[in-house]
């Protein structure tokens, strides 16, 4: 009887370690560098941000972008295309735009999503 009872606990922990085996969980997190953030939220300025915007860049000394490419809402900047970074003074005044990059194109100003290369914003005098 008592060889019944120790066969009865052995089966009863092999099982109980296979159950808690089959519940056990790897939860594994990517790097901070590595993640994307993409804006799906599309970007709302005021008039007054968008003048701001516009004159501060503009006094701004940047090769001017290629003219023949098309510069849209929505479309993708070719790799080759410089981007600059957001004036300090700029992103103080306005600061939903600070995660964003820019470019100079026939007296334009084009707000370009870093993540995406996707052309959002688009400002002229």
């Amino acid at each position: 009887m008592t060889y019944f009872r120790h066969a009865a606990v052995v089966a009863a922990v092999v099982a109980g370690a296979t159950t808690a085996s089959a519940q056990t969980t790897i939860i594994t997190h990517e790097p901070v560098e590595s993640r994307t953030v993409v804006t799906t939220e599309p970007l709302q300025l005021t008039p007054v941000q968008r003048r701001t915007i516009y004159r501060t860049i503009v006094r701004e000394r940047v090769v001017p972008a290629e003219p023949t490419v098309e510069y849209r809402i929505g479309a993708r900047v070719p790799d080759s295309i410089r981007l600059y970074s957001v004036p300090r003074e700029v992103a103080v005044e306005v600061p939903e735009i600070r995660s964003y990059k820019y470019i100079v194109v026939n007296n334009r100003v084009v707000l370009v999503d870093p993540a995406t290369s996707q052309v959002v914003e688009e400002m002229v005098d």
